[in-house]
């Protein structure tokens, strides 16, 4: 294998270690002991950790030794108010030109947690970025699933959201938005879309509280 290779299989591995919980937040870690978890040298392992570095998962400390950021209250915050004025904005644009077959998948995926009870949460996950990747491709919006998944790889490493069993709310929520797209209610499907992100507010604040 190539040394670019090695380093792109060292950032993903340790990328889904973080994102995971398997390396927990304000974990100190070593170059040394990195290389020899991974298997390999120190020259690819600190290509991965450049990237990793940038995307402000993990910082370099005075002597060299590495951090696992902990997401704050302050950027999970931060990340809801842009996604709500990116997602309204893509809602409202959706509703011109109607339903797809994406959105209808995604409408019967949300249907499921209706009346659930408790669910996996990495099954939720998953449904829950197929949905908002699908308002946002409906939209003609072809750059804005990247820049979601970027910010949703950062919620993602935050544990309070994990705790989370029970997606009624959000699923109804969801629905509400795909139901106003079909209509072609650009008005209703853009409120729809930020009620959705108020609530998303108001229910991460309730798991601080909890936490």
């Amino acid at each position: 294998m190539s040394p670019e290779t090695l380093s792109q299989s060292a950032y993903r591995r340790l990328r889904d270690d973080i994102l995971e919980g398997r390396i927990a937040p304000n974990t100190i870690l070593t170059e040394r002991e990195l290389a020899e978890r991974l298997g390999i040298s120190r020259t690819p392992l600190r290509s991965a950790l450049s990237v990793l570095e940038r995307e402000q998962v993990i910082e370099r400390m005075a002597n060299g030794a590495l951090l696992v950021r902990r997401v704050s209250v302050e950027q999970l915050l931060d990340i809801i108010q842009l996604r709500l004025i990116l997602e309204r904005a893509a809602a409202r644009r959706a509703a011109g030109f109607g339903i797809t077959p994406e959105l209808e998948a995604a409408r019967e995926a949300q249907l499921r947690y209706l009346d659930a009870g408790a669910m996996d949460f990495e099954s939720f996950w998953q449904d829950d970025g197929i949905f908002h990747r699908a308002v946002a491709l409906a939209a003609g919006l072809t750059l804005l699933p990247g820049l979601l998944a970027e910010q949703r790889a950062i919620v993602r490493r935050s544990t309070i959201i994990r705790t989370h069993t029970n997606f009624a709310d959000q699923a109804r929520e969801h629905i509400a938005v795909i139901d106003a797209i079909a209509s072609r209610d650009a008005a209703t499907a853009a409120a729809a879309m930020a009620l959705h992100f108020d609530r998303m507010r108001a229910r991460t604040l309730g798991w601080l509280n909890k936490d």
